[in-house]
C-alpha cells in the first residue's frame, strides 16, 4: 500500500500537489487565471491514486493457429501451440513447451478425452501390440 492510501493523509496529498504544481509552473508559462484549475486537476489525479480498487489485468486468451475442431486428423494431430503436424504430441509438448498433456488440455480448454496421438497411429500401435500378444493374461503352466 502506498503512503497516501495507508494513512489517508490529506496533508501529504496537499503537499504533493503543491510540489507538482510548483515544478510544473517553474518550467511552463501558466496564466494566473489557470492556476486554480491546474491545482484542482493535480489534486484530483493524486486523490485517484488512493483508490483501493485495482483493476484486474485483462488476460487475452491465446488463439490457436487452427480451429480446435480441425486439429485432429486421421493421420496426424496439429499442435495448437505452433501449428505443426505430429503423430504424437506428448514428447513435442514436453521438449518444446515444458507442458504435460493435462496442462495442454487445460490451456486450450480441451476435453479430457482429447487425443494426444493421431487415430490411425493409435490403431496401428494397437494392432502391433495385439500381434505381439500383449494385453492378454498370462498362460497357466501345466
Amino acid at each position: 500500500m502506498n503512503e497516501v492510501a495507508s494513512a489517508g493523509n490529506k496533508e501529504l496529498l496537499v503537499e504533493l500537489t503543491a510540489e507538482i504544481v510548483a515544478a510544473y509552473v517553474g518550467n511552463h508559462v501558466v496564466p494566473a487565471a489557470d492556476l486554480p484549475a491546474l491545482i484542482v486537476d493535480v489534486h484530483t489525479a493524486l486523490s485517484g491514486t488512493t483508490s483501493e480498487e485495482v483493476a484486474a489485468p485483462v488476460v487475452e486468451k491465446p488463439k490457436p493457429p487452427v480451429p480446435i475442431k480441425k486439429s485432429v486428423h486421421n493421420d496426424y494431430i496439429i499442435c495448437l501451440e505452433d501449428g505443426m503436424k505430429f503423430k504424437s504430441l506428448k514428447r513435442h509438448l514436453m521438449t518444446h513447451y515444458g507442458m504435460t498433456p493435462e496442462e495442454y488440455r487445460e490451456k486450450w480448454e480441451l476435453p479430457a478425452d482429447y487425443p494426444m496421438v493421431a487415430p490411425a497411429y493409435a490403431e496401428a500401435r494397437s494392432r502391433l501390440a495385439k500381434q505381439m500378444g500383449l494385453g492378454q493374461g498370462r498362460k497357466k503352466r501345466a
